[in-house]
C-alpha cells in the first residue's frame, strides 16, 4: 500500500477552520466601537455647552462696543455704491460688519460659528478693514482704532478662559485617540487569546492526526531501508539538508546543522521513513529530468559542433583541391 493512499485514508472529525474567534472578534470590535462612540458624544456635547457659555460672555463684550456712539458706521455693510467707494473691493477683499456677525452668532444652520476665536477674528477684521481703507486722519479710521483698542481690552479679560477650554479640548480629543487605541488593542489581544486557544486545539488534532497516520504506516522493510538510505546519498547538500530536518521534526535530539551527522536508519519511526522515502523520490526525479535535458543539451551542441567541423574541413579540401589543379596547369608544357 502506498504512504499516499494511507494518508487520504486519514481523516479527524471536527477538523478545519472555525469562524468562532472571528465572530467574537466582531462582537467585541462593535461593543467597544459602540462606548466609544457614546463617549465621544458625551464630550462633544459637555464641550459644546462649555463653549457656548463662552460665546455668551462674548456677546456681552461685543454689545458694549456696538452700543458705544461710534459703533454705527460698522453695523451693516458698507454702502459701496451709494458712497461712491469705486475702489473698495480692490483695497477690502473681505468685508465685514457687525450685523453679519450677528447674524452669524445667531444661525441654527451649521454656518454659524463654531468657536470663539471665530468671532474675535471677524470683529478685528471690521475694524481693521475701516483703518486699511480710510487714511490716519480720517474720522471712520480714528473710531474704529478707538473701538479696537477698547475690545482688545476686554478680550484679554475672557482670553485666560478661551485659552484653557482650547488646551482641555486638546487633552480631551488626545484622550479620546488614546481609549480608541487601547481599545482596539484590547480587541487584538482577546482575539490572539482566542487564537492561541484554536491553534492548541489545532496541535493536538495534528498530534492524533499523527498518530493515526503512524498506526496506518506498514513498517518499511530492511531492504526499504537500504535503499532509502543509499538514495539519501545522492540527494543534493541542499535537499539532504532538508531531509535531516524531516528526521529532527521527530527526533528532538537530532541535530540536522551538525558538523558531522550520524543518521540512524533503523533508529527512525515508520512515520518519518516513508516522509523521507516520498521527499527523496521526488527530489531525485526532479534531478533526473535535469540531468536529461543537461545531456539532451550537451548531445545537441557535440553535434552541431561536429557538422561544423565537418563543413570547415570540406571546405579546407575544396580549397587544396583548387591549388593544386592551379599548379599542374603551369607546369604543363602545353600552356
Amino acid at each position: 500500500m502506498q504512504m499516499e493512499s494511507q494518508m487520504e485514508a486519514v481523516k479527524v472529525e471536527g477538523f478545519g477552520p472555525d469562524s468562532e474567534v472571528e465572530d467574537l472578534g466582531r462582537c467585541v470590535d462593535e461593543i467597544s466601537t459602540t462606548v466609544s462612540r457614546q463617549e465621544a458624544s458625551q464630550r462633544e456635547a459637555a464641550a459644546l455647552k462649555r463653549m457656548q457659555e463662552l460665546m455668551r460672555q462674548f456677546a456681552t463684550i461685543l454689545r458694549q462696543i456696538t452700543q458705544h456712539k461710534w459703533a454705527h458706521p460698522f453695523m451693516h455693510p458698507v454702502d459701496v455704491e451709494g458712497l461712491g467707494l469705486h475702489d473698495y473691493y480692490e483695497i477690502v477683499q473681505k468685508p465685514m460688519d457687525f450685523g453679519t456677525i450677528k447674524s452669524k452668532m445667531e444661525a441654527k444652520d451649521g454656518t454659524g460659528y463654531k468657536n470663539v476665536r471665530e468671532i474675535y477674528s471677524d470683529v478685528r477684521l471690521v475694524f481693521k478693514n475701516a483703518m486699511k481703507y480710510n487714511d490716519e486722519r480720517h474720522d471712520v479710521h480714528i473710531m474704529a482704532k478707538t473701538l479696537l483698542e477698547k475690545f482688545e481690552e476686554k478680550w484679554l479679560q475672557l482670553l485666560p478662559k478661551v485659552a484653557e477650554e482650547e488646551k482641555r479640548q486638546v487633552e480631551e480629543e488626545a484622550k479620546a485617540e488614546l481609549d480608541v487605541k487601547l481599545a482596539q488593542e484590547a480587541v487584538h489581544a482577546n482575539m490572539a487569546k482566542e487564537l492561541s486557544n484554536e491553534l492548541c486545539d489545532i496541535d493536538l488534532q495534528l498530534e492524533k492526526l499523527r498518530q493515526i497516520v503512524i498506526q496506518k504506516c506498514r513498517k518499511m522493510s530492511t531492504e526499504e531501508k537500504k535503499k532509502l538510505g543509499t538514495a539519501l546519498t545522492r540527494l543534493s547538500p541542499e535537499d539532504l539538508g532538508k531531509a535531516l530536518e524531516i528526521v529532527a521534526e521527530n527526533n528532538p535530539g537530532f541535530q540536522p546543522t551538525a558538523q558531522e551527522v550520524d543518521l540512524d536508519i533503523d533508529a527512525q519511526s515508520e512515520l518519518t521513513l516513508w516522509r523521507l522515502k516520498v521527499f527523496v523520490q521526488d527530489k531525485l526525479k526532479l534531478a533526473g529530468k535535469c540531468s536529461e535535458a543537461v545531456v539532451c543539451n550537451n548531445i545537441n551542441n557535440n553535434e552541431n559542433t561536429i557538422k561544423s567541423n565537418s563543413k570547415r574541413r570540406r571546405e579546407i579540401s575544396d580549397a587544396l583541391t583548387k591549388n593544386a589543379i592551379k599548379r599542374n596547369r603551369k607546369l604543363s608544357p602545353n600552356s
